[in-house]
């Protein structure tokens, strides 16, 4: 009986270490561009990569459908400004 515990202990173990590392390593969560608020919960969720998306699912259910306001503004400059030419101070005589 003890050799059966021995035998059967080990693919038990093996398969609850792949159940946990399974669970634990889930994908990354990715949010999208649109958001919709539910009308009956105040729920926000970020999940639409489109407006139409956002609006499709509030679809006979009611919602508003905004984009994310955390993400930055569409045109927004990609680059800094050049910086401007020292001004060079003259003393008058």
């Amino acid at each position: 009986m003890t050799r059966f515990l021995k035998i059967a202990a080990a693919p038990a173990t093996a398969a609850l270490a792949l159940t946990f590392l399974t669970l634990t390593s889930a994908a990354p969560v990715q949010a999208g561009e649109y958001c919709r608020k539910d009308v009956t919960s105040a729920v926000v969720g970020c999940s639409f990569d489109t407006l139409e998306q956002c609006q499709a699912m509030s679809a006979g259910r009611g919602g508003d459908c905004f984009r994310d306001p955390f993400l930055p503004d569409r045109n927004a400059l990609a680059y800094a400004p050049k910086a401007k030419a020292a001004v060079k101070h003259v003393k008058a005589h």
